[in-house]
């Protein structure tokens, strides 16, 4: 009986100190607040927003000590260049074929043959006016993660050459741990950020715009599902591992992008964890930031589905010509969507206004419940990143298996 007794409370107290636990209970109190409160709810924005904040203060440094010192350990700077066009080779073909996936998956459901006077229009003006072609320096420029990536790039071979090199990466190695406890510290907060970013999205968008749009929302949710466990879970299925337990071993993580609706909060998280089940530091510190920024397979399904459904709206018939344009544009402007907020939308107008055939101002309709797509975007990139650096690592042999990789938690 005492024996009994003890494992219940054993089993209470992992429950309540557990981070998955509350960032679930978080969720579930903020969609109830911005439900039933809107106004309260819309009120939160501030508190999700400073959680992402002081987040992204640590993606900074934690990119640049990673990239640094696993470049450093490397010493063959042949091997760095191999693992960057490995990647980015991969990052393409994964790519392109989630914008297939998306065209296909929009033309097998027709989520946009509904009747469109029923349905929420909003001012998309800010992303419809002034529409401009795509251009890597605004990419570059616009893009944190990608300046750190280039400039630790460039420490990282210099530092090779250089005489300090061990005095420099001894040092770095004790700033690494440094910013990872900090790190470890303000991700208990994370409950937090999760349920002001849902009790805004909710209080703001309410849930009665999912209704009109409902079919839309319901094939980008049933193709992420498809793409993630059929495509990303084949892949990882080749090198024999199970999609489903690398889910598991990232389900605090998951919750708390499904909680912000952005990936970035966790990538520090993602990197850690990568490194923990077997992943060389070295290939995730190039693969996971690169991969932010040029790897973003929900966002290219989101996109390819969302020009298709608007298409459909305005009953405006594409040829496959034509549908192969959009797959090649989006496979250039879907890098510009890339950690700048409203920035999908920019892509879609740009890309619209290209193809000259489908109204701009069919944005409009997408604007009440893109927020509760984000979600679904989100938590697609984040895992395809998480397995393109397991590739990448078992690509180059750079993969160690742990000896109990189920608890790894």
């Amino acid at each position: 009986m005492t024996n009994e007794i003890t494992k219940d409370k054993s089993i209470l107290f992992n429950l309540v100190t557990n981070l998955t636990f509350w960032v679930l209970i978080a969720i579930i109190c903020g969609v109830l607040l911005g439900h039933f409160k809107p106004d309260t709810g819309q009120e939160m924005k501030i508190v999700g927003d400073s959680f992402i904040q002081l987040v992204k203060i640590f993606i900074g440094p934690i990119i640049f000590i990673t990239i640094v010192l696993g470049i450093a350990g490397m010493g063959d700077l042949k091997k760095v260049g191999r693992i960057g066009i490995k990647s980015l080779i991969y990052f393409e073909i994964v790519t392109t074929l989630a914008l297939a996936i998306g065209v296909i998956a929009a033309f097998i459901i027709q989520p946009g043959k509904i009747d469109k006077s029923g349905l929420d229009i909003q001012d998309a003006s800010k992303y419809t006016s002034n529409t401009t072609e795509f251009s890597w320096l605004d990419f570059f420029l616009s893009n944190f993660t990608l300046q750190v990536l280039v400039v630790a790039i460039l420490c990282g071979v210099l530092l090779n050459y250089s005489k300090k090199r061990e005095v420099v990466v001894a040092f770095l190695y004790k700033c690494s741990k440094i910013v990872f406890k900090a790190l470890k510290i303000v991700m208990y907060l994370a409950p937090l950020g999760a349920f002001g970013g849902i009790a805004y999205t909710v209080g703001k968008f309410g849930l009665h715009t999912l209704i009109p749009l409902g079919k839309l929302m319901i094939t980008v949710y049933v193709t992420m599902f498809i793409f993630i466990f059929f495509i990303l879970g084949g892949i990882l299925r080749y090198y024999k591992m199970s999609i489903w337990s690398f889910i598991k071993y990232l389900k605090a993580e998951l919750l708390i992008v499904l909680g912000t609706s952005s990936s970035e909060p966790v990538l520090p998280n993602l990197m850690a964890k990568l490194e923990k089940m077997g992943c060389s530091k070295s290939v995730v510190g190039l693969v996971v930031p690169t991969g932010y920024s040029f790897n973003l397979d929900g966002t290219a399904i989101y996109l390819s589905m969302a020009i298709i459904f608007l298409a459909q709206l305005y009953n405006v018939e594409l040829s496959f010509g034509e549908i192969l344009t959009i797959i090649g544009l989006l496979m250039i402007t879907s890098k510009g969507a890339a950690g700048v907020t409203g920035s999908g939308f920019i892509v879609l107008a740009s890309t619209l206004t290209a193809i000259h055939k489908i109204p701009l101002e069919g944005l409009a309709f997408l604007l009440g419940v893109d927020k509760f797509m984000s979600e679904a975007r989100a938590i697609t990139n984040f895992i395809g990143n998480g397995v393109a650096a397991i590739v990448i690592s078992k690509n180059e042999k750079e993969f160690v298996d742990p000896e109990h990789p189920m608890d790894l938690d």
